[in-house]
C-alpha cells in the first residue's frame, strides 16, 4: 500500500524535471542577438592603421543599403561545420538575430564611419558630388573548423562610386576566434568581424583618390 505514494512522487518528480526542460527550452527559443554598443574597435585593419578621424579626402559619404544572399534577408543565424560538410549551412535552432544581418551590418558600418567624424548620408540624402560607398556581403557565417574550434567569417566588396564614377573597389575579410562553440559564441565573434571590417573601410577610404578627372 506504500507503493503508491512513492511512485507518485516518482512521477511529480519526472512531471517537475520535464517542465524545467520544457521551460529551459523556452528559453533558448528566445536568444537574440546583435552586435552590442558601436564601439571603436582595437583590432589592427588590414594594410596600415585605421585612422582615428573621418579621411580628410571624403567630408561626406552616401552608404547604400548592404546587398547580399537571400539568406541573410532574415533573422536567422547560420553557421557551417567546415570540417564535416563545408556546402552545407545550418542554422540555429533556438537563435537568431535581432534583424536581418544585412540591416545590421549597414547600421553598424554606418556607425563606425560617424564615429569617425564623416558626414554619413542615405541614398535619399544624395547631392552631386558626394561619394557613393555600396557594398556586396559574400559571406558571413559561425564557421567550425573543428568540434570545438570555431570562427565569425565576415567577407564582404566594397565599390565607392562618384558621379557614376568607379573610383575603387577592394575586398575585405575577417576572421575572429569564438570564444565558445555554440550560438553565443558565434555572435560575438560575428561582431568582433563586423567591427575589424568597418574600420578596414574607414582606412581603405582614407587612400582613395576621389578628384575628379
Amino acid at each position: 500500500m506504500t507503493a503508491t505514494p512513492i511512485r507518485a512522487l516518482f512521477a511529480l518528480a519526472a512531471s517537475s524535471l520535464l517542465l524545467a526542460g520544457c521551460a529551459s527550452n523556452k528559453i533558448q527559443e528566445n536568444m537574440t542577438y546583435d552586435f552590442g554598443p558601436a564601439v571603436v574597435t582595437a583590432a589592427a585593419p588590414l594594410q596600415g592603421a585605421a585612422p582615428a578621424s573621418a579621411p580628410p579626402n571624403i567630408a561626406a559619404l552616401v552608404v547604400m543599403d548592404f546587398t547580399g544572399p537571400s539568406a541573410l534577408e532574415n533573422e536567422r543565424m547560420f553557421y557551417r561545420l567546415a570540417y564535416a560538410d563545408a556546402l552545407q549551412a545550418r542554422t540555429y535552432a533556438h537563435a537568431r538575430w535581432a534583424n536581418e544581418p544585412l540591416q545590421m551590418l549597414t547600421q553598424r558600418v554606418k556607425a563606425r564611419l560617424a564615429q569617425s567624424g564623416m558626414k554619413v548620408l542615405s541614398a535619399t540624402d544624395a547631392s552631386t558630388g558626394v561619394p557613393l560607398l555600396r557594398v556586396e556581403v559574400d559571406d558571413f557565417v559561425h564557421a567550425f573548423s573543428g568540434v570545438s574550434q570555431s570562427e565569425g567569417q565576415i567577407t564582404l566588396r566594397a565599390s565607392l562610386f562618384n558621379d557614376h564614377r568607379l573610383l575603387d573597389q577592394r575586398t575585405f575579410t575577417r576572421t575572429t576566434p569564438a570564444p565558445s562553440a555554440d550560438a553565443p559564441g558565434g555572435a560575438r565573434a560575428l561582431a568582433a568581424s563586423t567591427d575589424a571590417v568597418a574600420s578596414d573601410i574607414l582606412a581603405w577610404l582614407a587612400t582613395v583618390d576621389t578628384r575628379k578627372r
